[in-house]
């Protein structure tokens, strides 16, 4: 059969299968489901680093270590803030107004995967979705459908040892464009959960279904001179964030600004935790490695190490160089490296004053970074709430960007789909949780007599 026809035939059963088991579902308690949701997280827990192996195997992204600590994030983290929220049946009632809120579920998610997170999006995704009384059907990148299909199967087959109907958490083997817009768009499928490059949201969007979607992160990164006596931690910061998993995560930095009274002194700190700074020429050149001619990210260099990087752009690095980085005056299509880089390589700023520093950051956002994340680094309150002016969902403080923005560094609620909200076409710009995959109906009483409105607003 043509490989269209048969990942849309495999798209239909899924659908199908997922809503009789999303059916059977309603009638389970929720503690019992609370017990599945902590006995999947469990089962992922000894098998961490063996799906980060066959992740990093399959797609050629990133690295094992990093894939194994996502992975865990992704089922213990996630797991443990799940535990104490309501998300079915009473949530809360208010005596004084006469209003109860009730949780029910959505239905069948459609949740779309990203090749550069194919096992702990899952994770993520399936526990959210189960928590929230639903049905889930995953549907991979290509590049991603063994790893992806071998972690749906453990939290499947643990599921349905404690009750759950069989086709209740379930992953597409058979992957095209083609098959993945079937699921979305399919009559079965209540809401989409999208995940991936602008063209997968697009198409998320377009599906005629309800869609919870996230944008690029060209995420700015702001060191104040308040932090001059610290810029060891902020240099070590930055770059265990923008190296985590090679630069897959779309919530790390992308472009450090620094005050010039400091730059110089984050410079040597960044060497010291393992940057390199490129020359102009290794710059342009590395451009050109992880850009197309269209300035479009080249698919073959998404999570590639720093050695790897360099060695493709005609240089050479030591083995212990975490992230290259590289000097840059201007933000825009003319200059690709202050876009979203999704590898450790860094763009670099020197602003010459907080005024200045502030600006760059909003460029950097703006220019493919709308409504995601920004850091800064800065001891003055009065500073950080001038720099929240930014046009993004989140503004992290102190922090790393990834540690910060997935909710394990600050209490922001563990997720790895971080809502980017209407800068950049998104329904949210909060952390998505299984909270926002549920119905909530309002049981409301009469509180007041009904015939005064004739009263209140007489003929």
């Amino acid at each position: 059969m043509d490989r269209d026809l048969a990942s849309i035939a495999a798209a239909r059963r899924a659908a199908e299968t997922a809503f009789r088991a999303y059916q059977t579902f309603l009638d389970v308690d929720p503690g019992v489901i609370d017990q599945m949701v902590d006995a999947m997280a469990r089962a992922i827990e000894p098998e961490a680093k063996r799906l980060g192996s066959l992740a990093v195997e399959e797609t050629g992204y990133g690295n094992v270590e990093d894939k194994r600590v996502k992975n865990l994030f992704n089922a213990l983290s996630v797991a443990d803030y799940l535990r104490d929220v309501t998300t079915l049946g009473l949530l809360w009632q208010d005596d004084k107004t006469k209003i109860a809120a009730i949780g029910e579920p959505m239905g069948v998610v459609a949740a779309l995967i990203p090749v550069t997170n194919p096992t702990s999006t899952i994770i993520y995704k399936v526990l959210s979705a189960v928590k929230a009384g639903n049905a889930i059907v995953c549907a991979p990148h290509p590049r991603g459908v063994r790893s992806g299909v071998e972690t749906t199967k453990i939290l499947a087959e643990t599921a349905e040892q404690l009750g759950a109907p069989k086709g209740l958490i379930q992953c597409l083997d058979q992957v095209t464009i083609e098959g993945t817009a079937e699921l979305m768009r399919h009559r079965r499928t209540s809401v989409v959960m999208a995940t991936g490059g602008p063209g997968m949201v697009r198409a998320a969007y377009s599906s005629g279904k309800p869609t919870l979607a996230v944008g690029a992160g060209n995420v700015p990164c702001y060191v104040h001179h308040s932090m001059a006596a610290k810029l060891d931690e902020v240099a070590e910061q930055i770059v265990t964030s923008k190296a985590f998993d090679y630069g897959t995560a779309c919530v790390a930095e992308q472009s450090v600004i620094a005050d010039r009274s400091i730059a110089r002194d984050l410079r040597h700190e960044l060497r010291l935790a393992g940057a390199y700074f490129c020359t102009s020429a290794e710059a342009e050149r590395l451009a050109s490695v992880i850009f197309s001619d269209r300035g479009t990210i080249n698919p073959d260099r998404v999570g590639q190490s720093p050695s790897v990087l360099a060695e493709a752009a005609g240089f050479a690095v030591t083995p212990k160089t975490r992230c290259l980085i590289a000097d840059q005056t201007e933000i825009g299509a003319h200059t690709p490296l202050s876009a979203e880089k999704l590898n450790p390589v860094l763009a670099f700023y020197e602003a010459r004053d907080e005024s200045e520093g502030i600006e760059l950051s909003m460029q950097v956002a703006k220019f493919g970074g709308w409504g995601h994340t920004a850091v800064i680094h800065s001891d003055d309150p009065k500073v950080v709430a001038r720099y929240s002016r930014i046009p993004t969902g989140r503004v992290l403080v102190n922090t790393p960007a990834i540690m910060g923005g997935m909710g394990y560094s600050t209490d922001l609620e563990p997720s790895f789909m971080l809502g980017t909200g209407t800068w950049s076409g998104s329904i949210t710009s909060d952390n998505v949780t299984a909270l926002h995959l549920i119905n909530i109906k309002r049981v409301a009483y009469e509180n007041r007599p009904w015939r005064d409105i004739y009263d209140e607003y007489g003929q």
